[in-house]
């Protein structure tokens, strides 16, 4: 098994593996979840005092705070793991 990576900017990368869900934080429940996240010391600010435009949820429970788009970090993602596929074949 090999690790893949994702940018989810400003040079900071997240072990794609282990990303459960990237989420927008406009809504009550995500909120509820970064404030959680907060409260429990697992809150991984990523957006160097910008604001916040996606939530990224990890299988360890982690919250990531990301100032890209959800939609960019999908892109990027999909794009680490179709270059792997190039690599492979």
């Amino acid at each position: 098994m090999s690790i893949k990576l994702v940018n989810i900017g400003f040079g900071n990368i997240v072990s794609a593996n282990r990303i459960v869900a990237i989420v927008s934080p406009e809504s009550a429940p995500i909120k509820r979840i970064v404030t959680e996240g907060r409260d429990r010391g697992m809150l991984i600010d990523a957006t160097y005092g910008r604001r916040t435009r996606a939530v990224v949820i990890t299988d360890s429970d982690h919250v990531i705070l990301s100032a890209v788009q959800p939609e960019t970090v999908k892109q990027r993602l999909h794009t680490d793991s179709s270059e792997d596929d190039e690599e492979i074949n």
